[in-house]
């Protein structure tokens, strides 16, 4: 019996001290019904907590109370999604409180979103979903086994007679094929504007675009000799020219240009996003380049290059669009306020979708 009491002694004991280690259950992010938002930490040993966020002008310091939960509340912030850290004496950290993350190789980083008091356009709203799958091919360009995102419309029935065009939509640098979905909503923006009618149905691929170590051409040959082959052998749809777009942001928008003007009789819209172009594959396609303006104008149903007059990339964006307009080739171009974000991303990508599959 004393060996019996000794055992129960000894798990209580056990629990009240995992009961002492184990962090307090907190709320983080709490979004309130003014727009602002209160944010939260368990840091005990931290020396200074502050808060990094693409809807403040700079870092915000966390106040710290008696039982080391650090906390701030900031706002009333403009409606949108936003990508957001702690930075812990130096460190950047996501929310550990928050299952909502930025999906990206390079930086860890939380995502909180500030509804609108009307439905914004990349928001769950009552209206037919579609689908997004995860998908596996293999690329014989770079020789592996890669993962794709299909989002598939709603009311899409594989064994139909239906027929869809297709958008390959391609991340960022370091982002990765689920930034799209994850950060950029796209399948969102997509139920709600097919709901709308203000978009035709269709498919959308959402790729892996970093191929580092191998070189960026490397992508482009995956795109047209696997992704695009894959997406035609296992999906119901249209295999011409004019059912076909190519679009992409930053690093993805730089190859969108690569791909979609090297290969015209594949693709005949072009949305590219904020481009990154500063790479050995655009200066070889580009430098020297001297199309058939005519024959590439007449081919192309829409070529549009969008970005944010405070992206850091926005000069060389407009040396580009320059460039294309000195070679006379037609082109559709949107500037709006705001930077280097995917807050413009999911407005560039709604404007696109508005405009594909229509001529």
């Amino acid at each position: 019996m004393k060996h019996i009491f000794s055992i129960i002694f000894l798990l209580f004991a056990l629990a009240i001290t995992a009961s002492a280690q184990r962090p307090p259950a907190i709320s983080s992010p709490d979004v309130h019904a003014d727009n602002t938002v209160t944010f939260r930490l368990y840091a005990p040993n931290a020396k200074k907590v502050s808060l990094s966020g693409e809807f403040l002008k700079s870092n915000q310091l966390l106040t710290k109370d008696n039982a080391g939960i650090w906390s701030i509340t900031v706002g009333p912030i403009k409606p949108d999604i936003y990508p957001y850290n702690f930075v812990v004496d130096s460190i950047g950290v996501a929310d550990p409180n928050n299952t909502n993350i930025f999906a990206n190789e390079r930086f860890k980083r939380s995502i909180v979103e500030i509804p609108g008091s009307t439905p914004l356009v990349h928001a769950m709203q009552n209206v037919p979903h579609g689908k997004v799958s995860y998908r596996y091919y293999k690329s014989g360009t770079l020789k592996t086994t890669r993962q794709l995102l299909v989002y598939t419309p709603p009311g899409f029935n594989p064994n139909a007679k239906t027929k869809y065009p297709v958008l390959y939509l391609i991340h960022g640098g370091s982002d990765t094929e689920e930034t799209w979905t994850k950060v950029g909503r796209a399948n969102l923006i997509a139920d709600n504007l097919i709901a709308q009618k203000k978009a035709k149905p269709m498919i959308i691929v959402m790729p892996y675009g970093n191929v580092r170590p191998a070189p960026m051409p490397d992508f482009t040959q995956d795109v047209i000799k696997d992704i695009i082959p894959f997406i035609e052998a296992n999906y119901p749809v249209l295999t011409d020219t004019k059912n076909r777009a190519v679009a992409g942001f930053s690093v993805g928008g730089g190859q969108t240009l690569n791909i979609g003007l090297t290969n015209p009789n594949i693709f005949a819209y072009i949305c590219s996003y904020a481009p990154y172009t500063a790479t050995e594959e655009f200066q070889k396609n580009f430098t020297n380049w001297n199309p058939d303006a005519a024959a590439l104008n007449k081919q192309l149903k829409l070529f549009t290059i969008s970005v944010g007059t405070e992206d850091f990339l926005y000069e060389p964006v407009k040396q580009n669009i320059a460039m294309f307009k000195e070679k006379n080739i037609k082109l559709e171009t949107l500037i709006v306020p705001g930077g280097h974000t995917w807050m413009n991303c999911k407005l560039f990508l709604a404007n696109s979708l508005q405009q594909l599959f229509k001529n």
